[in-house]
């Protein structure tokens, strides 16, 4: 594990590197958020009774989307690591002291991390300033914990369908096509470009036992307060099971690439 703790450092000190362009996704996120919010308020100020959500919940839940944005992002895949697949390049992180699937996995963990590290501050720092009912408010009473925890299973299921995706790159000619998909699926299933409870009653059934639910839906509904009691408890067991089957998958496929990966050239 010491080797993988190295590597996770290596890792996240080199993505805090790219800080012009964290300040820059910083003034962006400020900008779209607050388009988003005044969105809400306008659709709110007409019949707030006939929404899912609390007024105050759904802010919460847009500031906390935009601060963690780089943790649980769709398009936030590595395209070197795709690059490397395609062109065999990726025989040479083979060729480290580490197994494939867990490296790959610690790379991107560390990769997300760093920039939300770097984004994040500002952002939170931007949204509690700011009067209601436009600022963040702070978590429900007994919330704090279920919510810590409830965001670092969704980081890990993040992360382990995105290597998963990387895995499944072994058996295509080109990642760009389950890419576009991949990234397509996560945005509308996720809640990252509508809530969950904002769909339809038994399209939002469905949804919520897939395992783009359990990635920033399940976290920033319980920080607002949209998830509480026995139905948080069960959200936060759900992204232990589909953590278990995307890792247990994940190794599966990525074992079997290994086994079989054949690199021609010169």
């Amino acid at each position: 594990m010491k080797k993988y703790g190295s590597f996770f450092r290596l890792r996240f000190v080199m993505g805090l590197s790219y800080r012009a362009a964290a300040w820059a996704g910083v003034a962006t996120q400020f900008v779209w958020g607050g388009m988003e919010i005044a969105m809400f308020r306008a659709f709110y100020g007409a019949e707030p009774e006939h929404f899912p959500m609390t007024m105050d919940a759904a802010v919460s839940y847009v500031w906390l989307q935009q601060a963690f944005l780089a943790l649980f992002a769709a398009w936030m895949l590595e395209g070197e690591v795709f690059e490397s697949i395609r062109d065999g390049n990726i025989v040479y992180e083979m060729c480290r002291p580490m197994k494939l699937y867990p490296m790959l996995f610690v790379r991107a963990m560390a990769m997300r991390v760093s920039r939300a590290a770097l984004r994040c501050g500002p952002v939170l720092l931007f949204a509690i300033l700011l009067p209601g009912p436009y600022g963040l408010k702070a978590p429900g009473q007994g919330q704090t914990g279920l919510f810590l925890a409830a965001m670092a299973l969704g980081v890990l299921v993040t992360v382990a369908f995105g290597t998963l995706i990387y895995g499944i790159t072994f058996y295509t000619i080109s990642p760009e096509g389950l890419r576009l998909l991949v990234t397509s699926a996560m945005d509308f299933f996720n809640g990252a470009i509508i809530p969950l409870p904002f769909f339809p009653d038994k399209m939002r059934a469905i949804m919520e036992v897939l395992p783009f639910a359990a990635m920033q839906n399940v976290p920033l509904r319980v920080y607002s307060g949209d998830l509480q009691g026995e139905a948080a408890l069960r959200a936060v067991a759900l992204q232990i099971l589909w953590l278990a089957v995307l890792v247990g998958l994940g190794q599966a496929v990525m074992a079997r690439a290994e086994r079989k990966l054949a690199v021609q050239g010169g």
